[in-house]
C-alpha cells in the first residue's frame, strides 16, 4: 500500500513537471559521448547553472581516470527501502553493489572521457537497459558532476522495470536523472567518510531526491585507495 500510494504522488509530480499545462515537452540538449542500442553516455546542459554566476560553474572539464571512475562506481552501494514494520518483522535489507561488474567496464571509461569533454554548465549523464520484452526493460540511470573536489552522483532510476507505454512520450531515455517510479532505494558509498552530507529541502524530502543522491569528496576517496594498496617491495 505504501510503495502504492507513493507511486501515484511520483507521477503525479512527475507527470507536472515534465509536461506543465500548456507547454510544449521540453528539450533537454546534450552530446553524446557513447551510444549502443540499448546503453549511453552523454553530456547534458544543467539549466540550474548560470553563465554570469562563476562560484555556480561545475568544474568542468576535469580529469579523472577510468581507474578513479571505477573505484567510485564499485563503492556506491543500494539498500532496498523499508518501512519500520518490514525492519521490525524481516532483517534490515542488505547492501548491494549499484552497478554489476559489467556495467563498471561499460560506464568508467565513457564517463572518464565525459568529464574531459564537458563544459562547465553541462553534467555527465548515463542509461543502462536490459530489455525483456518488447514493451519492458529494467533501466538503471543517473548523472554525475563536478564542484572542487566534491563529486556529485545522481541515481535516478535503480533497476526499475519500465513498460514503455502504447502511447505518448518515452522518457525514461530522454530524462536519465528523473525518476519514472516512486524511489524505492537508499544510496550509501564505501567508505562512508568520504560522502559530504548535504542539506536537504523540504521540495527534495517530497520527490525523495534525499535518498538518490551522493556527495564525495574525491580527495578523501584517493587517500583510502592508496591506504589500501600494498607499497613496492613489500
Amino acid at each position: 500500500m505504501k510503495r502504492r500510494l507513493r507511486a501515484v504522488c511520483q507521477a503525479l509530480i512527475l507527470t507536472s513537471a515534465l509536461f506543465p499545462l500548456g507547454c510544449a515537452i521540453p528539450h533537454v540538449p546534450s552530446r553524446t559521448i557513447y551510444e549502443d542500442p540499448v546503453n549511453y553516455v552523454r553530456l547534458e546542459i544543467d539549466d540550474t547553472v548560470l553563465p554570469e554566476w562563476p562560484p555556480g560553474h561545475h568544474t568542468h572539464p576535469i580529469i579523472i581516470t577510468a581507474e578513479q571512475v571505477a573505484r567510485i562506481l564499485k563503492g556506491m552501494l543500494v539498500q532496498d527501502d523499508q518501512i519500520w514494520i518490514q525492519k521490525w518483522i524481516q532483517d534490515e535489507a542488505p547492501l548491494v553493489p549499484a552497478f554489476t561488474k559489467d556495467e563498471v567496464v561499460l560506464l568508467a571509461p565513457r564517463i572518464a572521457e565525459a568529464f574531459v569533454a564537458a563544459k562547465y554548465n553541462e553534467r555527465v549523464t548515463f542509461y543502462l537497459s536490459q530489455p525483456q520484452t518488447s514493451v519492458k526493460r529494467v533501466i538503471t540511470s543517473g548523472g554525475l558532476y563536478v564542484n572542487g573536489r566534491e563529486l556529485h552522483i545522481i541515481l535516478g532510476n535503480w533497476q526499475i522495470v519500465y513498460g514503455i507505454p502504447t502511447y505518448g512520450m518515452i522518457y525514461d531515455r530522454r530524462y536519465p536523472m528523473r525518476p519514472t517510479v516512486a524511489k524505492g532505494f537508499n544510496l550509501f558509498f564505501e567508505p562512508a567518510d568520504a560522502v559530504i552530507k548535504q542539506r536537504s529541502s523540504l521540495w527534495d524530502t517530497i520527490l525523495a531526491n534525499t535518498k538518490d543522491e551522493l556527495v564525495v569528496d574525491m580527495g578523501l576517496v584517493e587517500r583510502s585507495v592508496a591506504a589500501v594498496m600494498p607499497q613496492k617491495g613489500l
